[in-house]
């Protein structure tokens, strides 16, 4: 015994060897942490020796830039860098085990934004067992602490030269094995997870800043030539009005309500025999609403923000980060803008502070005349949960705010309590937990409840008022509540086996309800997304969005598009799902590939064609007839105060 011992201590004196240990425990702890933390589609010997080696390029690099330093502090550098790499895994496993993916920069500028308000969701995703996500740290501290072990310090620079020519070949070797197995992996995929699975979650940030970077220039070299691309891809996909809706609502008001988190399998969907979302449920047969029960959300990293940009714009979010963090100077021509002209005043209520997804200056953008954020609430404990406001008293204290309003008037509400992790403070609903082995899934029920107990509450309010038979009542999903993730207890709640990709992607449904008062409704069919919202919305009121650089399409229109892009560049419609490389028919059944190739091309192009407009801010070059352009310097957000657009007479505070 005395012997091994004596023989392992020398290894670690050994050149080079703490150096290695740090390599070969970080490299094995990083592949660990992917094969439990991850769901990334790994298919095939190739894909996982490529995610099994696609780690050591990055240790090689990053851990081996220690070896540049001179002198004792060395292996310090060592424990150092290593500790930095660690965290980047382990901040992606937590935001992973929610998102289910993966970090970037414009996230990280999200950090900043929003990152004090995120602590009771990041907590209840962190697990005992994380610790050992740092146990090669540990590991390493404890050998430096160690008297009895004393680390060869590297001299020579050459053989930190040589470390750094390895690390460069190894990549390459990754990389060139990956575009074997996947042609154009860099430049046609929407896809983080096909990145991660193929280079890593390291050389992913390295390829995301590089990225970042590029996105920044483009605005800066794009001039007014650049969109007439889009305006012909735009002009050929315009869907027509349909002459049965159009302007049937025109000069009522307006309310957007956001419903938090809420996903479609819960309307009509019964617990222990009891409706979750009861009053949702009655307006299905409500004679002026309109229901669409194909209807799916399209956000990305922005989540909510996401959501309303696209229902305001016609537009998608941005491929890394959110439009509202990194975008928010850019010229938009948004809903509250266009009806300006029509003589509208706009608002927007969020029981959130104004800094949260930094609205206050993303809605000076779009033109919001009006924000009553938490200033204008009674944020005491017993009515606030998570983010802020619960929903009950939120609408509650928005009834004078918005009675005050100079009608017609385009509103805003953005719910709150249905947000994960979803438990509810004792006394606010009666309404039973599920039993799916699951918190998240099991207190969703008890979350949507009381969100549905809210509107019904609201509308009630909106009644008594006298605004109801007057206001377009839009009310929509935001993004889904429950990830995949979560599959498990979501199969028993379905009551299937298994939830397969291609049912996880008919999950990404989200409700979407149209109230016009004097129209007829009814449920419609038609596969929709949220860029196809405003559009819809324009035309009931009577405005043409054909001069307007919109990607959606009018949902009540005969001629509309029916395939549904994701923001990773996957779809859905009515006859064919893409999910990565694979298609399904519509019962879930693969099919070949060349069947989906005209529908994966437009759906391409029209993520493109947004792509096009918001990084390269090409509205500011786009003047449509009678639009009067926003100016970001008439709008502020002070309590008391109002807009140089807006008369004190506007609203009653």
């Amino acid at each position: 015994m005395k012997g091994t011992v004596e023989l392992f201590r020398k290894f670690l004196t050994k050149h080079s060897s703490f150096f290695l240990i740090a390599i070969f425990l970080f490299w094995m702890k990083t592949y660990i942490g992917y094969k439990v933390e991850f769901s990334i589609g790994v298919q095939g010997p190739m894909q996982e020796f490529l995610l099994f080696i696609n780690p050591l390029s990055s240790a090689l690099l990053f851990i081996g830039l220690a070896l540049f330093v001179k002198g004792k502090l060395q292996p310090v550098y060592i424990t150092i860098n290593t500790a930095l790499m660690s965290a980047l895994l382990y901040a992606n496993i937590v935001y992973y085990r929610f998102f289910t993916d993966f970090i970037t920069v414009p996230v990280m500028m999200q950090v900043k934004v929003n990152g004090g308000q995120l602590s009771d969701s990041i907590l209840s995703l962190l697990k005992p067992y994380d610790i050992l996500y740092f146990l090669d740290v540990i590991i390493l501290i404890v050998l430096l602490a160690t008297k009895a072990y004393k680390p060869t310090i590297q001299k020579n620079r050459r053989a930190a030269k040589s470390v750094f020519a390895l690390a460069i070949l190894t990549f390459v070797i990754n990389l060139g094995l990956a575009e074997a197995d996947r042609p154009q992996l860099l430049s046609r995929s929407f896809d983080r997870n096909y990145l991660v699975k193929y280079l890593g979650a390291y050389n992913f940030t390295v390829y995301d800043i590089v990225q970042n970077a590029r996105s920044e220039s483009q605005r800066a070299l794009a001039d007014s030539s650049d969109i007439t691309e889009v305006q012909n891809f735009i002009s050929a996909n315009y869907a027509e009005p349909n002459d049965k809706y159009f302007g049937v609502a025109e000069g009522k008001n307006v309310i957007y309500v956001s419903l938090e988190s809420l996903q479609s399998f819960i309307i009509n969907y019964k617990l222990d025999g009891q409706e979750v979302t009861p009053f949702l449920n009655s307006l299905l047969k409500d004679e002026n609403t309109f229901y669409f029960d194909n209807f799916f959300h399209q956000t990305g990293q922005g989540k909510t923000s996401d959501a309303e940009f696209m229902m305001e714009n016609s537009l998608y979010g941005m491929s890394q980060g959110a439009v509202f963090v990194n975008k928010a100077q850019n010229t938009l021509q948004s809903a509250p803008a266009i009806l300006k002209g029509k003589g509208y005043t706009s608002a927007a209520f969020h029981g959130n502070y104004k800094t949260f997804w930094n609205r206050n200056e993303m809605y000076k953008t779009i033109g919001y005349d009006y924000f009553f954020d938490a200033e204008y609430y009674d944020m005491s404990e017993e009515n606030t949960k998570n983010y802020g406001m619960k929903d009950i008293p939120f609408f509650e204290q928005s009834m004078p705010l918005l009675e005050g309003l100079k009608q017609p008037f385009y509103t805003k509400f953005i719910t709150l309590s249905n947000h994960h992790p979803f438990e509810m403070d004792e006394g606010d609903t009666d309404f039973p937990a599920g039993d799916f082995g699951d918190n998240a899934v099991n207190h969703y029920f008890q979350s949507a409840n009381y969100l549905d107990e809210s509107i019904r509450l609201f509308f009630e309010e909106l009644k008594e008022s006298g605004l109801y038979d007057n206001t377009v009542i839009v009310m929509y999903g935001d993004h889904y509540g429950i990830s995949e993730n979560h599959n498990k207890a979501m199969a028993q709640v379905l009551g299937v086996d298994e939830i397969t990709p291609f049912m996880n992607t008919q999950l990404q449904r989200v409700p979407l309800f149209i109230h016009v008062p004097g129209v007829e409704g009814n449920v419609v069919s038609e596969f929709g997304g949220e860029v196809d919202v405003m559009p819809t919305l324009m035309h009931l009121l009577g405005i043409d969005t054909k001069d307007y650089l919109q990607v959606g399409s009018d949902l009540l229109s005969e001629q509309h598009r029916e395939t549904v892009p994701f923001r990773n560049g996957d779809f859905v419609s009515p006859t064919l799902t893409k999910i990565g490389d694979n298609y399904y028919n519509a019962d879930g059944e693969l099919v070949d590939a060349e069947q989906g190739k005209e529908q994966a091309e437009a759906a391409a192009a029209e993520l493109q064609a947004s792509d096009s407009i918001v990084m390269k801010d090409l509205l500011r070059f786009h003047k449509p007839n009678g639009f009067t352009p926003i100016n970001r310097d008439d709008y502020h957000y002070l309590k008391g105060s109002t807009t140089t657009t807006n008369t004190e007479e506007s609203v009653e505070e």
